[in-house]
């Protein structure tokens, strides 16, 4: 396999890992880049900001490519607000998504400024799973919950380097990403922080390196601009199919990009993504990003690299786009009942008795 498809399953702990996505340059550090920083429920503010002023940071999902300008004053060469125009201009130019995705970022900040910060991100997301794996105990709250992926991963360890370990490396990066926010740790939003260990983990087992990681990324983050203005990444407004499932279709799109995948396809592995968790309810247990939003993490990474999978092994041809499964969203999430929206009111936050 080449670069692009190891699969990175050693963990990040360990000295081969480490040095597996250096920065391009002496001018790629985390602290000063510009960032996008979002609140509750996904809203996007544009700020330059150092990442070491905020536990959290976010990855680059900022307002959607329309016609209006930039907050730097900047027009995008590239306006899209939907995946058919995204498809459309990928055919008219002969660009991938990535591609795209650059030109548009680089209209409002140099090329090497955004490749920077997107490796900074990268960075941190690799700390914060590095950070996860080494950390044991109990989890802050009443649920008194046991941090699983440290263990987890030493088991793995221990089983050597054998490529069917590899989803279990996928799902325990999610874990400890989760893990870590669940106690207050740095995560990089992405799109929420609720799904935050998806794209990490997906990253992780990409096996990516430099100028992958931001193909990657900035794939992801098309994908994430189209649920965000489309529909709603935000558990408080559709269910967690608006959070996990955004991230799971961003996962899966940045995957089959660094292997390999048409424009075509990495539309079609986003949109198996979130077809596949489409009703998906948001009903955490004592109000915690706990349970069940810690494993539904894991479980989503592995959904994501299936969803890039299959997208691969077709032509991009399929009979549900990403636009339709994205309306479908939306439209699922106003017909939730409130319960199930991120209020601890139904679903398994009234049947899981909390001791």
């Amino acid at each position: 396999m080449g670069a692009s498809t190891q699969i990175s399953y050693p963990g990040p702990g360990d000295a081969t890992t480490k040095a597996r996505t250096p920065y391009a340059g002496p001018g790629d550090t985390a602290a000063g880049a510009h960032t996008p920083y979002t609140g509750s429920g996904g809203a996007v503010a544009s700020g330059r900001i150092p990442y070491t002023d905020s536990d959290h940071t976010a990855l680059s999902t900022r307002t959607p490519y329309t016609d209006s300008d930039h907050a730097a004053g900047a027009r995008v060469p590239y306006p899209f607000s939907s995946g058919a125009e995204l498809l459309a201009l990928t055919r008219s130019t002969g660009l991938s998504i990535a591609r795209l995705m650059l030109a548009n970022e680089a209209a409002s900040r140099p090329e090497a400024e955004v490749r920077a910060g997107l490796l900074g991100i990268w960075q941190v997301m690799r700390d914060c799973v590095a950070a996860g794996l080494d950390a044991e105990g109990v989890l802050p709250g009443s649920l008194r919950v046991r941090r699983r992926a440290a263990g987890v991963a030493r088991q793995l360890r221990a089983s050597g380097h054998r490529d069917e370990l590899a989803m279990e490396w996928l799902t325990v990066y999610a874990m400890a990403v989760n893990e870590q926010n669940a106690a207050g740790g740095r995560v990089v939003t992405a799109p929420t922080n609720g799904a935050a260990g998806i794209i990490p983990a997906v990253l992780h087992y990409s096996g990516a390196q430099g100028d992958d990681v931001v193909r990657f990324l900035l794939t992801a983050g098309a994908i994430g601009l189209l649920f965000k203005e489309n529909a709603s990444i935000s558990g408080a407004e559709v269910g967690c199919q608006g959070e996990v499932g955004s991230a799971c279709a961003m996962a899966a799109a940045g995957l089959a990009e660094v292997l390999g995948g048409t424009p075509e396809q990495v539309e079609n592995a986003a949109e198996i993504g979130m077809e596949h968790n489409l009703g998906l309810t948001c009903d955490p247990v004592g109000g915690l990003v706990q349970i069940p939003c810690i494993e539904r993490n894991g479980m989503a990474a592995v959904k994501a690299v299936t969803a890039a999978r299959m997208a691969l092994r077709g032509d991009g041809r399929h009979h549900v786009s990403l636009d339709k499964v994205i309306k479908t969203m939306k439209e699922t999430g106003a017909d939730m009942k409130d319960k199930y929206k991120e209020t601890a009111r139904g679903g398994l936050a009234v049947n899981v008795i909390e001791c």
